[in-house]
Formats: C-alpha cells, sequence, structure tokens
C-alpha cells in the first residue's frame, strides 16, 4: 500500500511542489514587500483558525476509517459532516466578529476576511480527500490535489493582477475547492444516508482529534510567533522578506513529506490494524529510511544552493534577507517533518493523541522563549535560529514520549550513517562549483549535486536502495518473460 500511494501520489506533489515555487516567484514580484507581509500574517491567522475549529474532523475521518464496517459507517460519515455544518455555523459569525473588533487596519481585515471565509468549504473539501486516502483511492486523492493546487494559483494570480493587493492568494484558496465541491460532495454526503449521530461517537472522535488540533496550532505557533514578532519589532516587510525564505525553504521539504506521509500514514495505520508487530515494525523502518532518503539530500541542497535559488525565485526587493534564512529553515523543515510524518505516528497509532498534545508543548514553548530572546536583537537571523532549535527539541521530545507509550517508531539508525555519508560527498562536490550566480549556478550546483547523491547513495546501499532497485528491475523483466 505504501509504495502505491508512494507513485501514485507523486503527480500530485510534482504539481504542488511546481505551484508553491511558483507562487514564491510570482507573488514576490507582484505584490509589494508591505502586501507580502500582509499575506504572510493573515495566512498564520487563517491556518490557527482552521485548525482550531475544524482539524479535529479532518483527522477523525483519516483515522476511523479503516476500522468502521457497515451501519457503523454511516454513522461515522453522518457524524464528521453534520458535526461540520454545525461548528461552521457557529463559527463564521464568532470570527466576523473578533474581526470587526480587531484593531487592524481595513486593508489587513478585507485580506484575513476572505482568508477565514474559505476555511469551511477547505474543510468540506478536505474530508472528501482524507476519506479517499484512507480508502486507498489514490487517483481520486491526487487528482483533487492537482486541481485545487493548480485552481488555487490560477485564481490567486488573476486577482494579483486584478490589482487586489495581499488578499490576491486567498481569493485562489477559496474558489479553487469550492469548485470541487459538486463533483465530490454528492457522494460523500450520499455515504452518511441512514446514519446516526451518537454522542458516544462524537465523543470518542473529539478525544481523538482535538489533541491533534492542539498540537498543530503549536506547531502552527511555533511557525507563527517569529512573524508576529518581526511584523511587531520590524515592520511587515521584514515579515515579507522573512516568510519568502521561510516558504522557499519549508516549501520543498513540505511538499515532500506530505508525498510521502500521505502514502505513509494510511499504510501504517493499515498495518498496526491488521497485520502483526513485525509486519508493522518493517513498515515502520522502510518508511523512515525513505523519508530520510529523499529529506537529507534535501534539506542539504537547499542549504547549499540559497543564495542562487533566491536570485532565481525571489523579487529583488525581498532576495538578501531570503537567502539567509534559507539553510538554517531547510534544516528546521526536515526536522518538522521528520516529527509530523514519522515520529508522531506513535501517538496516533496508540490512539494517545492527549500525549502528542503534552510532547508539542514542549518544543512550542521553546520557540516562543527563543524568539522572544533572539527576535528583537537579531532580527530575521534569530527568528531562524530559533525555529529551528526549537524542532530539534521537538524531535528529542517524540522520541521520549513515544517511548513512553509502549509506540516507539523504529530509527534506522544506519541508514541515518549511510545517507549523511552520501550528503558529505555531495557537499564536497557542490562547493567546487564556482559562484557564477544567477540560473547557471543555480542549475550546475543542483545537478552536480544530485548526480554525486545518487551515485553514492547507489555505492552506499543507503535506505536499501540498490536492493529495492534490483528487486523492481527483476521483477519488471520477469513480468515480460511471463508475457
Amino acid at each position: 500500500m505504501f509504495w502505491r500511494g508512494v507513485w501514485g501520489y507523486l503527480p500530485a506533489n510534482i504539481v504542488q511542489g511546481l505551484v508553491g515555487f511558483g507562487s514564491i516567484v510570482v507573488f514576490t514580484r507582484l505584490l509589494t514587500p508591505e502586501d507580502f507581509g500582509r499575506y504572510a500574517i493573515a495566512f498564520s491567522v487563517m491556518t490557527l483558525f482552521h485548525v482550531a475549529t475544524f482539524s479535529w474532523l479532518e483527522a477523525a475521518m483519516a483515522r476511523f476509517w479503516a476500522a468502521e464496517r457497515g451501519q457503523s459507517l454511516a454513522d461515522h460519515f453522518l457524524t464528521l459532516y453534520r458535526t461540520a455544518a454545525v461548528v461552521t455555523g457557529a463559527v463564521l459569525p464568532l470570527m466576523a466578529l473578533l474581526l470587526w473588533l480587531a484593531p487592524i487596519g481595513p486593508g489587513m481585515k478585507l485580506t484575513i476576511g476572505i482568508a477565514l471565509a474559505g476555511i469551511p468549504i477547505r474543510c468540506l473539501s478536505k474530508l472528501a480527500q482524507e476519506r479517499f486516502r484512507a480508502a486507498g483511492e489514490v487517483r481520486k486523492s491526487a487528482t483533487m490535489d492537482i486541481f485545487v493546487s493548480l485552481g488555487g494559483f490560477g485564481f490567486g494570480v488573476a486577482a494579483a493582477f486584478a490589482g487586489l493587493g495581499s488578499a490576491s492568494p486567498f481569493i485562489g484558496l477559496l474558489l479553487a475547492p469550492l469548485l470541487t465541491l459538486p463533483f465530490v460532495l454528492p457522494g460523500e454526503l450520499r455515504r452518511a444516508k441512514g446514519g446516526v449521530l451518537y454522542r458516544d461517537r462524537l465523543w470518542s472522535y473529539a478525544r481523538y482529534g482535538y489533541p491533534i488540533a492542539a498540537g498543530l496550532s503549536l506547531t502552527l505557533v511555533m511557525a507563527s510567533t517569529d512573524r508576529f514578532l518581526l511584523e511587531l519589532f520590524q515592520g511587515p516587510a521584514a515579515v515579507g522578506a522573512y516568510h519568502a525564505g521561510y516558504s522557499l525553504a519549508s516549501r520543498t521539504l513540505d511538499v515532500l513529506f506530505i508525498w510521502l506521509g500521505a502514502a505513509g500514514t494510511p499504510a501504517l495505520i493499515m498495518a498496526w490494524e491488521r497485520s502483526s508487530r513485525e509486519g508493522f515494525m518493517a513498515a515502520a523502518r522502510e518508511q523512515a529510511s525513505t523519508f530520510l532518503l529523499i529529506g537529507l539530500p534535501a534539506a542539504v541542497g537547499l542549504a547549499l544552493v540559497a543564495r542562487p535559488l533566491a536570485e532565481v525565485m525571489i523579487g529583488e526587493n525581498l532576495r538578501v534577507v531570503a537567502a539567509s534564512v534559507t539553510p538554517l529553515i531547510a534544516i528546521s523543515a526536515l526536522l518538522s517533518g521528520m516529527t509530523s510524518y514519522y515520529l508522531s505516528q506513535s501517538f496516533v497509532l496508540g490512539r494517545r493523541t492527549d500525549r502528542l498534545l503534552l510532547t508539542l508543548c514542549i518544543p512550542a514553548g521553546s520557540n516562543v522563549l527563543l524568539n522572544l530572546a533572539l527576535v528583537p536583537t537579531m532580527g530575521v537571523l534569530g527568528a531562524a535560529i530559533a525555529t529551528t532549535a526549537s524542532f530539534g527539541i521537538g524531535v528529542l521530545a517524540s522520541i521520549a514520549m513515544g517511548r513512553r507509550i509502549g509506540v516507539a517508531m523504529p530509527i534506522p539508525w544506519e541508514t541515518v550513517g549511510r545517507c549523511a555519508l552520501a550528503c558529505l560527498a555531495m557537499t564536497g562536490a557542490v562547493l567546487l562549483v564556482p559562484a557564477w550566480g544567477g540560473v547557471a549556478e543555480l542549475f550546475a550546483k543542483a545537478a552536480l549535486g544530485a548526480a554525486v547523491y545518487g551515485v553514492a547513495a547507489w555505492t552506499l546501499n543507503a535506505a536499501g536502495v540498490r536492493d529495492l532497485t534490483g528487486r523492481l528491475i527483476g521483477s519488471r523483466l520477469a513480468r515480460k518473460a511471463a508475457a
């Protein structure tokens, strides 16, 4: 199931990556530094509200689908969708009131208002997509991803050309998922036919999902505190430059981990629920090794090409500051991805999301304290240092707490060592390339780095890549011979 999902979700994640980079290229040029900073602040506010209100329902859809059968499956769907409707009716007026009372300018209010209006729409779209993923319907989930990514980007760019400023990206984020609903929502609601909403079921979903939502909120605090403090001490232009560099690094790693996690999380849940412990441990080691094989060189590579990448991708007014923080954010994104998509699965599988919440309090608190200490004096560099250090603390906390609940995720130390050696070889080769600047330097360093890492990883058999390739080739040759 894992590898079927990995290859099935690849096109969608390629599109997500291209859209993510395209958004940086386009919006850092079409928006002023101040508008880009306002967009960054509004994005943080929108994400926090989404997580606080709807993410627990999405988490319950992803986790409980595999355990439901027959009538209980209809109860499952009815409970989630009816609760989503009730939450929408309760939360939207409250968000509107808070926004009206907020002591901010009308431009920022408009931007945040459009961002918040799209939250219930994205929740309905996300519920359907989580069901597709849980059921192994890779093509449907990937198609939704591609449409929402391309549509959101296209509508956002059109709005930016129309002069709608910092609200432009959020117009795309609202319209694209809205257009998917007529195609997916009726079929999903039919699955709720004949279902009953039982309070104990809803309570079990809340007990499971709310700690995850609260944990995500803490993760967002780790990713947002720096922006709010930069806004306070240095203004929206500094936020825009920092957000550009942060997005450049984190978006690359996020796409990789979302891609692997989309296939990995359902496969781990299925192995935990329906396989032996030995089968689960083998599946977990395979996933961890794959994450390291791909994620570690991506983070190191981003750090090595930070300056030419910023010159190519980011608008002139933002690129110098953005390039200075990209290496640190690349490391933090690797640590965050390994924690969120692998180490934290201990709490999901053991249904101990209360411990997940406790675990996330440690790096979130560290992040706030470090930002308060470093941002006033060091600005964007202090924010990047604080973020990286706090995610490192989060890795240690997840390992320690996961073992305490009895669902310790295995760590393939041999793979860590071999991938690190391959990255060391890549680093030595890339540092020999002259600093020409721009596209030429970026292409030369990226191509050489990828080639050297690939050869080194193959030679070292990092994450069993040589063995896997041999099995795939042998399987293909066997099928051809049989045909």
